[in-house]
C-alpha cells in the first residue's frame, strides 16, 4: 500500500498477525508525518525481549521516536489497564501523529471499543483454575462455562486456555459471566471514528514463509542469548515468560531439545498463534481498513 493513501489522521492504527509486516509499515507512516510509534503488542512492552519478539531494533528507535517499548520489567505486574493509562498520556500530549501499532487484539479492543471494569481475582480462584486444567484438563472449565455462563461460551475462543481460565474465573469471583461485564464497558479512550485503522493481512502460505524464515533470523540474532541471559531463577508462570519462542529455547539451553528442534517447535507455535489472531480480528475488526501484504 501506498502510505501518501491513508488519510491524514492523527491516530492511526495499525494490527495485523505476527509477521505481516506492521512494524515496517507503522516506522514509514511515523517517519512521513514526524510522529511517533507506540507499541501495541503485550509481549513487546518487556525490557528482557527484543529479539525473541522482533521488537524495533536501537536503529530503528533512533530514527523515528518510540513509546511504551521494553519498558517494564520480566516479573513486573502489568495488563491492558496499564497500558491504555500510559497511552492517555501520549494521545494528551503534543498534538503529534501517533501510529499504533501491534499483534494484541485486546488492547486495541480496549482502546476503541472500552475496557470493562471487571473486579479483581481472588489468589485461591486463580489457583484453582490452575489445578482443574492441570487435573482434567482445560474441556472442564468449559464445561463448566457452558453449563453456567452460555453467553460467554458461545463467543469464547476455545483454543484459548488463557482467555478460558480468565473467563471461568471472573464467573467464579464475580458472579457475573465476562459477556456481563462487557456490557457495561467504560466509554473508549479512542473510538474508531477518530482513527484510520488498517487490518495487515497476508496469505497464508506467505506469512507461514515470513513465519519461517523470522524464526530462523531470530535463533541467530540473539533471541538464544536473550534466553539464556533469564535461564537463572526462569518462572514459567510470568506473563513475560509467554512470549513464543521463550519455552523452545529454554529447553534447548537445558538440554532437552536440540536448536533445530526449538526452532521447529516455535515456528508451529507461532503459526498456530497468528491463526488464533486471524480469529479475533475477523470477528472483532470486520469494521477495520483491510489491507493484504504480499
Amino acid at each position: 500500500m501506498r502510505t501518501q493513501d491513508i488519510p491524514q489522521r492523527r491516530f492511526v492504527l495499525i494490527a495485523g498477525p505476527t509477521a505481516a509486516g506492521k512494524s515496517g509499515l507503522a516506522q514509514e507512516i511515523a517517519s512521513e508525518r514526524a510522529g511517533i510509534v507506540v507499541n501495541a503488542d503485550a509481549m513487546q512492552v518487556y525490557s528482557c525481549w527484543r529479539v525473541l519478539t522482533a521488537r524495533p531494533s536501537s536503529a530503528d528507535e533512533e530514527a523515528v521516536p518510540h513509546a511504551l517499548y521494553g519498558h517494564v520489567r520480566h516479573d513486573a505486574p502489568y495488563s491492558v489497564g496499564s497500558w491504555l493509562e500510559e497511552l492517555k498520556k501520549l494521545v494528551a500530549a503534543d498534538g503529534r501523529t501517533l501510529v499504533i501499532v501491534g499483534g494484541t487484539g485486546l488492547y486495541f479492543s480496549a482502546l476503541t471499543v472500552g475496557l470493562s471494569s471487571i473486579p479483581g481475582i481472588p489468589s485461591e480462584i486463580r489457583d484453582r483454575s490452575g489445578r482443574i486444567v492441570r487435573d482434567r484438563g482445560v474441556d472442564a472449565l468449559l464445561g463448566d462455562l457452558a453449563e453456567s455462563d452460555a453467553r460467554t461460551y458461545e463467543t469464547i475462543d476455545k483454543s484459548n486456555t488463557a482467555r478460558i481460565r480468565r473467563a471461568w474465573e471472573v464467573l467464579k469471583a464475580t458472579g457475573h459471566g465476562m459477556a456481563f461485564w462487557h456490557e457495561r464497558t467504560g466509554a473508549p479512550l479512542l473510538p474508531l471514528s477518530e482513527t484510520h485503522p488498517i487490518l495487515l493481512h497476508a496469505p497464508r502460505t506467505r506469512l507461514a514463509e515470513r513465519i519461517a524464515h523470522r524464526a530462523e533470523a531470530m535463533a541467530r540474532g540473539g533471541a538464544l542469548e536473550e534466553c539464556s541471559a533469564m535461564a537463572e531463577g526462569w518462572n514459567p508462570a510470568l506473563p513475560s515468560s509467554k512470549a513464543i519462542g521463550a519455552r523452545e529455547f529454554m529447553a534447548h539451553i537445558d538440554g532437552r531439545i536440540s536448536l533445530e528442534d526449538a526452532v521447529a517447535r516455535m515456528i508451529v507455535s507461532t503459526r498456530r498463534y497468528a491463526k488464533r489472531q486471524m480469529t479475533w480480528f475477523r470477528g472483532r475488526m470486520r469494521d477495520w481498513n483491510w489491507v493484504k501484504t504480499e
